[in-house]
This record gives structure tokens, C-alpha cells and sequence, in this order.
């Protein structure tokens, strides 16, 4: 029994430990972000692996989950006689929870697994530790450009998101189905209102600086060689995904 006990205690002291080490990780990038000396060029480039290859993954997701969304709904509809009202169920779901979310998670498995990989990398081959001999604050130079290039650029994908998503399933309605093109952009028009784009840009902010945050933490942090590398990795995606879903949660109880 005792055992049993100390297993679970170990287990509660380490996830202390580490939000605790999370938490003031986030706290210092968020203080080196307005402390100089100011680096245009990481963050651009970061902006570009985060945002410009990001695109493509995606646009296929949000495509394809317009229309799986659009033709699922478009089958329900069909039974109580709402078809008219698909276009408003998509428009929606897309914005308000499936395009942020998905462009989240899809994100976190393209990008946040390579953050860590490379600062997991560094760490191991004592890059970061010739970062200090040279005077130069690591969190600065390697983590706070990451988190601005996320920070920007998941909003922007989210919008590509919601217009291809929505687009999808208007394509699956109209062309498909055979749902009259004028009443589905009206109901679209009709229900949709800025807070609904407005709540998903939010929580696009918030999933970029959980994935960021995440993914930085277990690089920066890695231990035992390549083996550590690669659970590092791991870990992060897989936290990333998680405090993602849990966040996309307490988000919606807030702003709806």
C-alpha cells in the first residue's frame, strides 16, 4: 500500500515540478519579448515554417472537413426537412470550433514535433550550453522567436481554415447535392457574426502559445541523448494536442 502511495505522490510532485518549470518558462518569454536587443529575422523565419508550410496541411484538412461536415449534416437535415440550414450548421462549426482546433492539432504534429526535435537536438550536442559561454540568453535567441512566429501565424491559418472549410462544403452542397446556391449563402450570412470568427482567432492565439510553449519546453529540457530526443518529441505533440482540447474547452464555457 505504501507503495502504491509513494507511486502516486512521486507522480503529483513531478507534474508539479514540471508546470511549475513550464510556467515560468512561459513567464520569462513573455518578459524577453519586450527586452531588448530586437532579431526581425528569426521570427520571420519561423513565421515561415510555422505559417507558409503549414498551409497545405491545412487546407487539405479543412477542405475535406467541410464537406465530410456538410454531407453528414446535409443527411440529418434531410430528415426533419432543414436542408436550407446546412450552410449555417458548417459556417459555424468551422469557425467557431473545427477550424481552429484541427489547425491546432494538425500544427502542433507538423511544427511543435520539429521544435522539439531541434532545441532536443541542441541540447543534447551542448549547442545551448555554448549559447551561455557566448553571453547570449537562449530563451531569447532560441525560444522567443518561436513563440511570436506561433503566435502570428496560427490566427492566419485558422482564416485559410475557415474559408476553405466553409467553401468545401458549400462545394459539397451545391454541386453535389444539389442545395439552391443563393438560399446557402444566405443562411450563411444570415447566422454567422463576427464573434463567432472573432472566438476562433482567440483561441488560434491561445493553441499557438500552448504549442509553442510545449514544444520549446521539451527540447529546451531534453535529456538522455537521442533516446531523450525522441521521447521528447513525443511528448510534446502529445501534450500539445491535449491542453488543446482541454483549453478549446474552458474557452467555449467563457465566451459562449
Amino acid at each position: 500500500m505504501n507503495s502504491v502511495f509513494g507511486y502516486i505522490g512521486g507522480h503529483f510532485i513531478r507534474f508539479l515540478q514540471e508546470s511549475g518549470r513550464i510556467t515560468m518558462l512561459f513567464g520569462q518569454t513573455i518578459v524577453l519579448i519586450f527586452r531588448p536587443p530586437f532579431d526581425v529575422r528569426e521570427p520571420l523565419s519561423q513565421m515561415e515554417e510555422i505559417g507558409v508550410r503549414s498551409i497545405p496541411v491545412v487546407v487539405i484538412t479543412a477542405a475535406f472537413t467541410g464537406m465530410v461536415l456538410a454531407l453528414q449534416s446535409f443527411t440529418g437535415f434531410r430528415r426533419f426537412h432543414a436542408e436550407t440550414l446546412v450552410g449555417t450548421v458548417v459556417a459555424l462549426s468551422v469557425t467557431r470550433e473545427l477550424g481552429p482546433v484541427l489547425t491546432g492539432l494538425m500544427v502542433s504534429g507538423r511544427v511543435g514535433s520539429a521544435m522539439a526535435a531541434e532545441l532536443g537536438t541542441m541540447r543534447v550536442t551542448e549547442q545551448i550550453d555554448a549559447l551561455h559561454t557566448l553571453a547570449t540568453n537562449p530563451v531569447k535567441y532560441l525560444i522567443v522567436p518561436r513563440f511570436l512566429a506561433s503566435l502570428v501565424m496560427f490566427p492566419i491559418l485558422v482564416v485559410f481554415a475557415d474559408i476553405i472549410g466553409i467553401m468545401g462544403g458549400y462545394f459539397v452542397s451545391v454541386k453535389i447535392l444539389g442545395t439552391n446556391p443563393t438560399i446557402y449563402i444566405r443562411r450563411t450570412w444570415d447566422y454567422l457574426e463576427l464573434n463567432d470568427i472573432y472566438s476562433g482567432l482567440l483561441k488560434a492565439c491561445v493553441f499557438g502559445m500552448i504549442m509553442a510553449t510545449i514544444s520549446c519546453y521539451q527540447g529546451f529540457y531534453t535529456e538522455g541523448g537521442a533516446e531523450g530526443v525522441g521521447k521528447a518529441t513525443t511528448r510534446a505533440v502529445v501534450l500539445s494536442s491535449l491542453l488543446i482540447l482541454i483549453s478549446n474547452y474552458f474557452i467555449t464555457a467563457l465566451l459562449f
